[in-house]
């Protein structure tokens, strides 16, 4: 009888299954899309080579396993044929990430070179990046080593200081063959977990090393005088901001060329917090307005001509022109990965106009994702394709919406109702959107503003129908001399943009902070948030199921009470403040923005750290600090190196065993034991930064996550030297219990 039941209810669901996708029709394809990125996603996420190949065979046998259940020359199984199509369909598109986001890194991953290195080197200037509001020159170079090493790939930034009187030498640009002499090092590792994994970016970038100049740069042969794309945009962005002076011109010259290195870091902290970082970054908003502008450009103009209008097709035609537009603006901003499927994207929707057809569909979407995703299978990964994709998304989904229709469908009303209607649409797509990207955002940045869809509400019209436009006119009047009023609106348009973003940024309430959220709860939000947009009727309802237990898990997520760097040099101690908030406890006054940016963003801390040393629960040397914490019912006690002093190799030796953790930066004795953790530089080597949770008593690495992938490399097993002090006693040297 249970045999019977459980095959009858296997024959219901089947039949429930393929009565779901009968009735999906089209609204199934864009799934191809996102189970192909799943097997991008699996590849990162499975740490060892035998798992990513054991994946590719599990996707190719459920195809098969398909076939086999229902084969495709039995008439009887002709019931279950969208069931067995989607199947088979998904197992192979699968097996076809993984192999992909593979096949990407064996050919494209470069090895980083193996230790820290000062080196002269000749280089071929492959890319060059201005970054005036850093005060330095950033170039990416094609170098041999003057020990004759193997070629490699690095890249240097080049204070500014560095060039005779400043000035950046004539012919200093992409062909070039410069000598320098430079500080290298591999590319640097998340510094904790969850932070930014440059090492893994670096990887698909080719780069084997990064660094600083340390003396003068050479030009031994200039750069031919073409100069190509790369000096065109240098020449539009300082051409802008020559024309608009300080913080306006510098968000000008990213608009018109792409080229952001002009912009401080206060100014891109205070659109990151407003929500506005979109404005900054070339994709779908500027490639649209552009097309958009030369598609009805054209098309008005040659409506003008009877004598072509009565003659050809205009919409075709207004879609070469806007094509071609397009591709120009892409080319000339960098052609990054967001700008190139903005216009992949718009040219599909010129196409789609062209024909006839629906322009703003998830299908149309699915072909510009999977363009981009075959060429760079590692952007899936990144911040950048998942918020481009996912505002996209939530965009058609939200318009495809029969509410929404309903409510933008024509009617005979004034232009003042009209505008209000369009207003009001436009705060709502603020609000989903901004909804659809927050896991995103403070899965990546661990912080989020909550004020985006109300600045947007002025910022979009602000850039697409005033600043943009005017960059354009002003490039036209500056032919004749002209363009000294357009400029200056167009300083008065993005001084504006800038009041509002840093006025939004500093409300009260308006950065969302959440110091880790696991790949878990990541996935939950996504699955959650795809189902809802990609299917319709009342099924997509079922999506609202993870995105709320993603929400609890969220809510509940512990934070972190020990932060450690990878290098054992930073330690963060988050602890309840007198206010009741919390607050982080730094081991060491940072200089480095980055480093105390990491710490508190991982520690969901807004406030300033306050050192360790001046915190009353701690006792401190020039050499260690003693710290006792309660959590979880008992008391914890911490060794932090904060120095290089040495003390007595038995103090230290016994203060090792009377603490619970120690952290060092060098290398500990083995006879120094801690009751349960040793942080010293042979264990961080090995494990990179840390994040502890004492309550429960879980440790979380870097390496957790980092796998067999090559971008991670760890030392080879070994003896390495121990720590050998000199004689100092323990009072002295801060060792003695707290």
């Amino acid at each position: 009888m249970s045999s019977t039941a459980a095959a009858l209810g296997r024959m219901r669901a089947g039949d429930a299954a393929e009565r779901f996708l009968g009735e999906a029709g089209f609204d199934r394809a864009p799934w191809l899309a996102v189970i192909f990125v799943a097997g991008i996603l699996a590849w990162f996420a499975l740490p060892h080579p035998w798992q990513w190949g054991l994946a590719m065979a599990a996707g190719v046998g459920v195809a098969l396993g398909a076939l086999a259940v229902w084969p495709l020359a039995s008439r009887a199984d002709e019931t279950r044929a969208n069931l067995r199509l989607a199947v088979i369909a998904c197992g192979l598109v699968f097996a076809c990430g993984v192999a992909v986001i593979w096949a990407r890194s064996a050919l494209v991953g470069a090895e980083p070179i193996d230790r820290p290195m000062v080196a002269t080197i000749d280089g071929l200037v492959l890319e060059r990046e201005d970054q005036p509001a850093e005060g330095r020159l950033r170039l990416t170079l094609a170098m041999r080593a003057a020990s004759g090493e193997a070629a490699h790939k690095v890249r240097v930034n080049v204070p500014l200081d560095r060039f005779t009187g400043g000035r950046i030498p004539a012919r200093l640009g992409e062909g070039a063959v410069v000598r320098l002499r430079a500080r290298l090092m591999p590319p640097a590792h998340p510094m904790l977990p969850g932070s930014y994994d440059f090492a893994r970016a670096a990887w698909f970038q080719g780069l084997a090393a990064t660094g600083t100049v340390i003396g003068p740069v050479t030009v031994l042969s200039p750069a031919p005088p073409s100069g190509g794309i790369a000096s065109l945009q240098r020449a539009i962005a300082e051409h802008v901001r020559a024309r608009v002076p300080g913080s306006p011109g510098a968000i000008a010259a990213a608009f018109a060329s792409g080229d952001r290195g002009g912009i401080t870091e206060a100014d891109a902290a205070a659109m990151r917090d407003a929500g506005l970082t979109h404005l900054l970054s070339i994709s779908g908003l500027h490639v649209s307005a552009v097309i958009a502008a030369a598609y009805f450009a054209v098309m008005r103009l040659l409506a003008l001509l009877p004598a072509i209008a009565l003659r050809v097709r205009l919409p075709v035609v207004a879609a070469a022109g806007g094509a071609l537009a397009g591709i120009g603006y892409t080319l000339l901003t960098g052609a990054e990965v967001p700008t190139i499927r903005s216009c992949v994207a718009a040219l599909l929707v010129l196409g789609a106009l062209a024909l006839g057809r629906d322009a703003l569909s998830m299908r149309m979407l699915a072909l510009a994702a999977g363009f981009v995703l075959l060429l760079w299978p590692e952007s899936a990964i990144g911040p950048s394709f998942q918020m481009s994709f996912t505002a996209v998304v939530a965009l058609i989904a939200l318009s495809n919406a029969s509410p929404v229709r309903a409510f933008l469908a024509p009617r005979e009303e004034s232009w003042l109702a009209r505008l209000g209607r369009n207003a009001v649409m436009l705060f709502v797509t603020g609000v989903v959107i901004e909804l659809a990207l927050m896991p995103i955002v403070l899965y990546h940045f661990h912080r989020a503003g909550m004020y985006g869809a109300i600045a947007n509400v002025v910022a979009i019209p602000l850039v697409t129908f005033i600043a943009m436009p005017l960059i354009a006119l002003g490039f036209l009047a500056d032919t004749v001399g002209a363009g000294a009023p357009v400029w200056w609106v167009v300083e008065q348009a993005l001084a504006a943009l800038l009041w509002l973003a840093h006025r939004t940024a500093g409300l009260a309430g308006a950065v969302r902070l959440m110091p880790q959220m696991s790949g878990l709860v990541a996935a939950l939000f996504s699955a959650g948030g795809l189902w809802l947009a990609l299917w319709s009727g009342r099924a997509r309802l079922a999506g609202l199921v993870p995105i709320a237990l993603g929400t609890v898990l969220a809510a509940a997520a512990p934070v972190p009470d020990v932060l450690i760097a990878g290098d054992g040099r930073q330690v963060g101690i988050t602890v309840p403040g007198p206010d009741g908030q919390r607050r982080l406890l730094a081991l060491r006054d940072s200089r480095s923005s980055y480093t105390q940016g990491n710490l508190m963003e991982l520690a969901g801390v807004a406030a300033e750290p306050l050192p360790l040393a001046d915190w009353p629960g701690a006792r401190c040397s020039s050499a260690f600090c003693t710290v006792r914490l309660e959590r979880g019912g008992r008391e914890w006690v911490l060794l932090l190196g904060r120095g290089r002093d040495r003390v007595e190799w038995r103090d230290l030796v016994a203060a090792c065993a009377e603490a619970d953790i120690v952290v060092s930066e060098r290398f500990l004795p083995r006879a120094c034991r801690p009751r349960w953790l040793k942080a010293d530089r042979r264990h961080l080597e090995r494990s990179g930064g840390l994040a502890l949770d004492l309550a429960a008593g879980r440790i979380t690495s870097v390496a957790d996550s980092q796998g067999e992938h090559g971008w991670w490399r760890v030392p080879e097993q070994g003896d390495v030297g121990e720590y050998r002090p000199r004689r100092r006693g323990r009072a002295e040297a801060g060792l003695g219990g707290g």
